[in-house]
């Protein structure tokens, strides 16, 4: 399986190595693309490589993967597009959410019938998510 996982860079690095974690985990059901936004190096300008090079490339990978997994809790525009465009493309979508104080999803994500929408608190509960979200597609 290719899988294209989706977190934050632009919108705030503060979930990095949450984000390693659940690389980690999405390798043990197949080829991550983007295992570079689990990079605890990565800064919230991204990799220096262009924006062209990276939209290209990134879309490219999407286009090539066999399901999205985004991490949606610190908002992002960028992974806001690559879920849209996974949509679009009737690709299968987990995003995954820690509900917070003073927070909202947005309704696009919540309210997508295109989405699977898990929320957790822990990331030991994406064991579980993962497990049942891949014995199902």
């Amino acid at each position: 399986m290719k899988i294209y996982f989706a977190g934050s860079i632009r919108g705030g690095r503060k979930d990095a190595a949450l984000y390693n974690e659940i690389v980690q985990h999405l390798k043990t059901y197949g080829e991550v693309f983007t295992e570079h936004v689990g990079g605890t190096e990565l800064g919230v300008l991204g990799q220096d490589i262009g924006d062209q090079n990276i939209h290209d490339r990134d879309l490219d990978w999407l286009a090539s993967s066999d399901c999205l997994v985004a991490e949606v809790t610190t908002p992002s525009l960028g992974v806001g597009y690559e879920i849209g465009k996974a949509t679009e493309w009737g690709k299968p979508v987990l995003c995954l959410y820690r509900p917070t104080e003073g927070r909202s999803l947005s309704a696009m994500i919540s309210g997508s019938n295109a989405i699977t929408l898990k929320e957790y608190q822990s990331p030991s509960e994406l064991i579980d998510i993962f497990k049942d979200y891949f014995r199902s597609e």
